[in-house]
Formats: structure tokens, sequence, C-alpha cells
């Protein structure tokens, strides 16, 4: 794994809290928090409510855009990262599964409840900002 991914990673290790930005009907910038993990390749992901209105803003347009990192107020300095992406919103039962958690209890009443769904997030750039660089190391996922 080369160092920047392996940096990126780390932000996402074991989970973070993002700012997760999409567009409403009317085309104006959303911005909510989520708790997102990352998987080797880079693919975000977290959970959420099938009626929520951010899964109906991204099945209206897919593209989004993630800020993570930075830590609290005593860790500034922190590194961050920014990902401009493309969301998918997943309903499959097996992937459902594998991102159950015990601690969802108290939103879902479990792995098949119909109103949970996982978001993944295929990155395109990622930008790894670090306080003491004027200019992120920039990662981008191969053409395609």
């Amino acid at each position: 794994m080369d160092d920047l991914r392996a940096k990126i990673l780390d932000v996402f290790n074991p989970a973070a809290i993002a700012a997760l930005a999409t567009l409403t009907e009317r085309g104006l910038p959303w911005v909510r928090l989520v708790v997102v993990g990352a998987a080797p390749d880079l693919t975000l992901g977290f959970v959420t409510s099938l009626g929520s209105r951010k899964v109906a803003q991204m099945r209206a347009n897919p593209e989004v855009h993630l800020t993570a990192g930075g830590g609290t107020l005593e860790q500034m300095g922190r590194p961050y990262v920014q990902v401009e992406g493309r969301a998918a919103v997943l309903t499959d039962p097996a992937v459902k599964r594998a991102h159950w958690r015990d601690e969802l209890t108290a939103y879902f009443s479990g792995p098949d409840d119909p109103d949970y769904a996982v978001v993944a997030i295929k990155p395109r750039r990622i930008e790894y900002w670090t306080f003491d660089a004027m200019t992120p190391q920039v990662w981008e996922a191969p053409a395609a």
C-alpha cells in the first residue's frame, strides 16, 4: 500500500465523523454529519435510514463531497481529507449484514430492517491536508 493511501485510511481508522454534502431538490448544498469507515480500496461507507433526506438527495444526484478528520479543538492540527465522489445506496441483504453493528439497534430492528441501508462512496479525488502545508497531497482514482 502506498504511503498516501495509508495516511488517508488512518483518518478513517476505525471510523470518523464526517460532514457529507449533497444537493437538495432545488440544487442547493445540504451538509450533515455521518460516521464513515473506509475499505482498503478507499471506498467509504456509512449506514443510514432508507427514508432519509440524504438518501432521496443521493438518488436524485449521486455526486457528493465529504470532509473528515482534523480532530477536536484540543487535537487541531491532525490531518483531514476532502473527498469528491459518487454515492450508491445499497440494500442488498448481504451488504447490510456485513455492515451491521449491535450499536445500530438504537435505530434499526436488525440487519433485515427494511429502513436500514448502506451508502458506499467511490471517491474520484481525495485531498489529504495537514496544517503544516499550504497544498494537499492528492489521490485520484484511476481512469475507468
